[in-house]
């Protein structure tokens, strides 16, 4: 379990802070893309950028990504870092703010979205799950008309060629979503590596997640024809023909940009 938080200590432990300008662009165009709807309907739209890093680029992106679908969004960095805090505070602007904390995610308002890229890389897979539902109750609540707070999260290479997250709403999990730069791409297995630490280990026979995978890479090489048209033709009649056994979650639009979405139950762990 991850420690307690206390007046001088946040929840969670400090990250290598290993960060690159643009890095989670793809995680961030889907959330614009998947939430901005949310984010333009609420009244004051709160994201919170979780363990952005030793450099606040994520955070500043993430900003200007949200304003092209919600133009009232703000974006607050949280770092368990004091002096990652210090060092973001000069970037600081209207509706961009930077604080200490951790997993207690100290804003005011329930925050619309929590995203926590490349944060549980370095726990234990048995930590996941209780950081997973600390995230989720400090999300906004669903209600009549809203189905509440987002946290998206995930892991990606260094400069975000390839990238694995999770979606959870208050509930809990929901789906999750495979994306890559197509051109780097050798098989869709190739983004085992970047599976967050909840499916990580689980990349095993006997596991959804590795059928899910092997599945991928036959459909990838049943498609080798289209590769002819360009990798995005290849990669999206692989993806058409895994909808015949598994529950993808998005359609065209989103495969065009080398991306699939999944239901979270058809890949969770075997207990």
């Amino acid at each position: 379990m991850p420690p307690r938080a206390t007046a001088t200590r946040p929840v969670g432990t400090v990250t290598r802070g290993t960060t690159n300008p643009n890095r989670l662009r793809r995680m961030d165009r889907w959330i614009a893309a998947a939430h901005g709807a949310e984010l333009r309907r609420a009244a004051e739209p709160v994201a919170v950028d979780l363990g952005y890093g030793a450099a606040p680029w994520t955070a500043v992106e993430l900003l200007h990504r949200l304003r092209t679908v919600a133009p009232h969004a703000r974006v607050v960095g949280v770092e368990i870092d004091p002096a990652r805090v210090a060092a973001a505070r000069p970037y600081t602007r209207e509706g961009l703010d930077f604080r200490h904390g951790g997993f207690e995610v100290p804003v005011s308002a329930p925050p619309l979205l929590i995203r926590a890229a490349n944060v549980l890389r370095q726990y234990d897979e048995g930590e996941v799950a209780a950081v997973w539902r600390r995230l989720c109750a400090r999300l906004a609540p669903a209600s009549e008309h809203s189905r509440g707070g987002l946290l998206v999260e995930g892991t990606c290479d260094e400069i975000g060629r390839r990238h694995v997250w999770v979606a959870l709403g208050p509930e809990g999990p929901r789906t999750v979503t495979f994306a890559t730069r197509l051109g780097s791409l050798d098989a869709p297995s190739d983004l085992a590596e970047r599976l967050p630490k909840a499916l990580i280990h689980r990349n095993v026979p006997g596991e959804p997640v590795h059928a899910f995978l092997r599945d991928f890479d036959r459909a990838w090489a049943a498609a080798a024809p289209y590769a002819s048209y360009g990798a995005r033709q290849r990669w999206m009649r692989a993806v058409r023909d895994l909808t015949a056994d598994w529950p993808v979650a998005d359609g065209p639009v989103r495969w065009r940009q080398g991306e699939v979405t999944v239901r979270w139950e058809a890949l969770a762990p075997r207990a």
